[in-house]
């Protein structure tokens, strides 16, 4: 049974607990920022940062209040990056992830330019072996039957890790029980057609910077619509992908392995 997230923005304090976690757990390195107008470090998502805690000044019942959005892959439940992809890097697993294989990626960064949200980043600045690199949902956590480390961290209990349609009904719920308390508004649960990581807020979503052009459909389906009219150039394409993945990979597994 896909899993998904909800994250209850009113409970998250700002620890930024969730992007240590993230970053000790896979493994990425610690980046030198300075502040630009408010608390949010790194500016932006990259290539090193796979969760970030955005510091939104924004207005709630005509008072200025802080508040705190947890930001990082949304995990789509029908994925345009990945019906994007040439050469089959990304995948939808079972348990609801979307991931990435190193070893097949070609580079041509197709899934930045599909992804409604912006999330996939390039290693810019890696001139030998550049990857794509995103939030991967802890999918070796999750098979195992840990939580993501984001939310295995938190302090407050922010984010509700369960099967989707148990997270969506305890989102529910809440606004139910609530009245007034959040906005009439689910994010994420139409959004591309559905996503595994969703979100409640006292604050609507328009001023916390969420992106509110995202289509309520699944996108793959224009990806196919224009890959239908090229067909033959479009294998021609995956074959030539594949080619240099494969020729790019051995020399990097030979540079290991000496």
């Amino acid at each position: 049974m896909a899993k998904a997230v909800l994250v209850d923005l009113t409970r998250c304090i700002g620890c930024r607990g969730c992007q240590v976690s993230c970053k000790q757990w896979n493994e990425r390195k610690g980046l030198k920022t300075s502040f630009h107008g408010d608390f949010t470090s790194p500016v932006k998502l990259n290539a090193d940062t796979y969760t970030r805690i955005r510091f939104v000044e924004a207005e709630s019942k005509s008072k200025p209040v802080w508040s705190f959005v947890k930001e990082q892959c949304f995990h789509c439940q029908n994925p345009a990056c990945v019906s994007a992809c040439p050469v089959g890097a990304l995948q939808k697993s079972a348990e609801g992830a979307v991931c990435y294989d190193f070893d097949k990626c070609v580079g041509c960064r197709y899934c930045m330019l599909a992804c409604p949200f912006g999330i996939p980043k390039y290693e810019w600045d890696k001139a030998q072996n550049p990857w794509v690199q995103k939030c991967g949902f802890c999918a070796e956590r999750i098979a195992e039957g840990s939580l993501p480390a984001c939310v295995k961290t938190c302090p407050t209990s922010t984010m509700l890790f369960d099967e989707r349609d148990k997270v969506l009904a305890e989102a529910e719920r809440r606004m139910k029980a609530s009245p007034g308390k959040y906005v009439n508004h689910i994010y994420g649960k139409e959004e591309a057609g559905g996503t595994s990581w969703m979100y409640i807020s006292a604050v609507p979503f328009e001023q916390l910077g969420f992106r509110m052009n995202v289509p309520c459909e699944e996108l793959p389906k224009y990806t196919w619509d224009v890959l239908q009219h090229v067909p033959l150039k479009a294998a021609g394409i995956a074959a030539v992908l594949g080619g240099i993945a494969y020729l790019r990979n051995r020399g990097a597994n030979e540079e290991k392995r000496s």
